[in-house]
């Protein structure tokens, strides 16, 4: 590969650490973005992934976004999706980087990329936004989980937006996001732990 090679590869795998991440927090709203991004002609998913800009993809992501989201208002039905939603939004990013590297990447070298930039990071937001919402579900009884679903469903949008339009802000954002979380879950534990000691 010459340099505009590795560039074109460097930003796609940049792009594809932001989606994985919004992965983490929704797991189908990134497909859907993509799928849609892809029909609009700023995202070549290359032939192995063409599928991903159809309308049946579109369409198929669309109902189950709004499903999932819808879900997670639902009391208790939250930390039960939670539990599958981790290994959901592993596939997914490790799926969705694959189809951004393209066919300029060896296909050997695109899926270890895929699984460890993808797969890895969103497994690592998708853990994190767990933990985030068993700790609000033991120090509020569940009552802030509506406000953290929304919180991450918006974050999932924006977040997909940004990793496709501007793929280095995009993984800028992402680190931040991890430092904020770990913040946030401290924080809530913290609050969990100060009545017992009182």
């Amino acid at each position: 590969m010459d340099m505009a090679q590795v560039a074109q590869v460097a930003l796609a795998l940049a792009a594809g650490i932001g989606l994985s991440a919004s992965c983490g927090f929704r797991v189908f709203l990134p497909p859907l973005i993509v799928s849609i991004a892809s029909m609009a002609g700023f995202v070549d998913p290359g032939e192995d992934f063409a599928w991903l800009g159809t309308w049946q993809a579109a369409m198929a992501f669309g109902v189950a976004a709004l499903v999932e989201i819808a879900a997670y208002y639902i009391p208790a039905l939250d930390n039960f999706l939670d539990t599958i939603s981790v290994p959901l939004s592993t596939i997914a990013g490790l799926g969705i980087t694959a189809a951004l590297l393209g066919p300029d990447v060896s296909p050997a070298l695109r899926w270890i990329l895929a699984t460890i930039a993808g797969g890895g990071t969103a497994l690592a937001t998708s853990t994190a936004t767990a933990g985030i919402r068993a700790a609000s579900t033991a120090t509020t009884a569940g009552l802030g989980n509506g406000i953290f679903s929304t919180l991450e469903a918006g974050t999932s949008t924006i977040l997909s937006i940004v990793a496709i339009a501007l793929p280095i802000l995009g993984v800028i954002i992402v680190i931040l996001l991890f430092v904020l979380i770990r913040k946030l879950i401290r924080k809530l534990r913290n609050r969990k732990k100060a009545p017992a000691q009182a």
